[in-house]
């Protein structure tokens, strides 16, 4: 039980380690999930997220109930106020000292359906008039108000239709930033493996320059080459020691920008792993076309626009004509000068009516802003048409690159083998004094092109495949559909 817990403690130590302790050896989708959870751009797009998340939870609370306390505190007035005497019409001025309270508590709902708000309220007012020294309280221990626009625009009934879009359309946004993130991280660490390549052949290529400049030096003294010869190889040395120094110069670059992007500190030590294992992957372009269609913002984000065009123009139809409004209240209510009789005997309180607004002449505003909400919803329309088009060829493109790629790897990687060999046969030959140093730079110089054109095919594909990867929101490599737990970022 003993090696057990020190087993069970120092594997949480390693978890909880910072990143700098594993970045030692480091695989390309190892970067994409340090990156997915440590970059910069993750936490941005964690942020854009959560926005988008508290939006929808404030429309959602629209939806419920709400209940409100106002009132009128120490509301103190002592001021000259005109009356006019009622028998002869004569204007004068009294003094007024008064002080008024006020207090309602109700409960609010709007109602989606309808456009209208309902409100159930309980309402108490006082007023002390210390000229007469006289106290009153009016009381509507429950009242209902009710109002409802007959022909205005309903701008929470849209809510309901664009706003659980909007947050669907979050949460892809989301999902395709994580794979904008595995984009960028392979960029990177190709940039690396290129440099890291470029830097240990260049070791590889001064040490051997080194030995072979020795050789030739000692042929000199035995007479069985040239002068030029030993100049020629001891410039290609020099060249080497060149060229290591601005690739070790490169390198350093390339791994500043990969790990400060992972935001890993000590990465002086660190190893990359070239993603060699190549899957044997050919996707069908049917099923890419149907799992961007399902899993993809993309029509998602094409119907909110329709939406918003069609809001517009619903908004710019309700505001033109004769806008009418209904409202009424009914409830109980009493006036007393003491606080307990303001609630004996209630008396019934009924108030409704209709409130009218026709714009008799407005020069044709109201009727040109319906025009052109009508003319903006067919060029959303015609726009859309038109994107859904190119978003399928470009799909289209893209699954006939992608299935291109393994055999261009493999390719790739069957010429660097040739290159690397005839660059072994040259270099033997050279000892063997039978071909030029020249001969021997241009097979080095093959070599050196084959592994970079392997390195970037191999970047092709990775990028390509993660492009894919973005546009389906679907991971080829193990059938599924890739999903975020959107609990637990909200939790975090």
């Amino acid at each position: 039980m003993g090696k057990k817990r020190i087993m069970i403690t120092v594997a949480a130590i390693i978890l909880l380690l910072p990143h700098d302790f594993y970045a030692q050896q480091l695989t390309l989708n190892k970067a994409i999930l340090i990156a997915q959870d440590n970059s910069l751009d993750a936490e941005s797009a964690k942020f854009s997220f959560m926005a988008s998340y508290w939006t929808y939870r404030s429309f959602k609370a629209e939806l419920l109930p709400s209940v409100n306390l106002r009132g009128g505190l120490m509301n103190f007035n002592r001021s000259l106020v005109e009356t006019r005497n009622y028998e002869d019409g004569k204007l004068a001025y009294v003094n007024n000292h008064t002080l008024n309270n006020s207090l309602t508590l109700s409960v609010d709902q709007s109602i989606a359906a309808t456009g209208g708000t309902v409100s159930l309220q309980s309402y108490l007012y006082r007023l002390d008039q210390y000229t007469y020294n006289e106290r009153t309280y009016n009381s509507q221990p429950m009242r209902i108000n009710y109002t409802q626009p007959l022909r205005s625009y309903n701008s929470l009934k849209w809510q309901k239709k664009t706003a659980p879009l909007e947050y669907d359309i979050a949460q892809k946004r989301y999902s395709t930033s994580m794979q904008d993130i595995a984009i960028r991280v392979t960029l990177l660490f190709f940039n690396v493996l290129q440099a890291q390549s470029s830097y240990q052949q260049s070791n590889a290529t001064m040490n051997e320059r080194e030995r072979l400049y020795a050789m030739s030096q000692k042929r000199l003294e035995l007479g069985t080459t040239t002068k030029s010869e030993v100049l020629q190889m001891e410039l290609s040395l020099l060249n080497a020691r060149v060229s290591l120094n601005n690739n070790k110069i490169i390198l350093n670059d390339a791994m500043y920008s990969l790990f400060s992007y992972l935001r890993v500190t000590n990465y002086e030590n660190a190893e990359l792993i070239p993603p060699l294992n190549i899957p044997e992957l050919i996707v069908n372009t049917d099923d890419v076309l149907q799992k961007a269609i399902s899993n993809s913002s993309h029509t998602k984000e094409q119907r909110l626009q329709m939406l918003n065009a069609e809001q517009r123009l619903a908004q710019a139809k309700a505001s033109k004509g004769l806008q009418v409004t209904l409202s009424g209240e009914l409830g109980l209510m009493q006036t007393d000068h003491d606080l307990r009789g303001a609630y004996r005997n209630l008396r019934d309180n009924e108030i409704i009516g209709l409130t009218l607004s026709l714009p008799i002449f407005d020069w044709g505003v109201s009727k040109g802003r319906v025009r052109m909400a009508q003319a903006q919803v067919e060029v959303v329309r015609t726009q859309q048409e038109q994107a859904h088009q190119d978003y399928i060829q470009d799909l289209r493109k893209k699954v006939m690159q992608f299935n291109s790629q393994p055999q261009q790897c493999r390719d790739a990687l069957r010429a660097q083998e040739i290159a690397e060999e005839r660059y072994e046969i040259m270099r033997k030959r050279y000892e063997a004094a039978t071909v030029s140093v020249t001969e021997l730079n241009t097979a080095q110089q093959e070599m050196t092109s084959a592994k970079m054109q392997y390195i970037n095919q191999l970047n092709t594909f990775w990028s390509d495949y993660y492009s894919l990867q973005k546009s389906t929101l679907f991971d080829w490599t193990l059938n599924r559909d890739i999903i975020f737990d959107m609990e637990k970022i909200i939790n975090q």
